[in-house]
């Protein structure tokens, strides 16, 4: 299993109904949602998620007229502990690699950051050498908040 996770992404016009529309056709097709971040400007916003199934999901999507796109990132696991998060994203700092933009989600035991950079092996390398894990696949794709 790979070291990074697949994320679905979608643009999204600005017109009311638009967000129901993605949300219904994976929701009406058994794709959960485990993660996502809306960001907005004034004419769009993007969506990422992560979904129990990325390829099915972009498939579904498809199949109902709305463009989505799989991008390869990063699942930081993060315990729970004060200064976690910014230890390792001083690591990827020294690192020097690029974050363009991450987002949180709580997954089990561990919160989660979803990281996506320039170099996701090198981002994984650096974060295990500092102590820290991140989700593999099999892993990201499933809410585990139940456990």
């Amino acid at each position: 299993m790979g070291i990074t996770i697949q994320q679905l992404s979608v643009f999204l016009e600005n017109r009311e109904g638009r967000l129901d529309e993605v949300l219904a056709a994976l929701g009406n097709n058994d794709v959960n949602i485990v993660a996502l971040s809306l960001a907005d400007t004034s004419d769009y916003g993007m969506l990422r998620m992560i979904v129990s199934d990325p390829n099915k999901g972009r498939a579904v999507l498809k199949e109902n007229g709305i463009t989505a796109m799989l991008t390869d990132v990063v699942a930081l696991r993060v315990p729970h502990e004060s200064g976690s998060l910014a230890k390792a994203m001083h690591a990827i700092v020294e690192g020097e690699v690029n974050v363009e933009y991450m987002y949180a989600f709580a997954n089990g035991a561990d919160a989660s950051a979803v990281l996506k950079c320039d170099d996701p092996g090198r981002v994984v390398d650096i974060l295990r050498g500092s102590g820290f894990d991140v989700w593999e696949a099999s892993e990201a794709y499933v809410s585990n908040i139940r456990q």
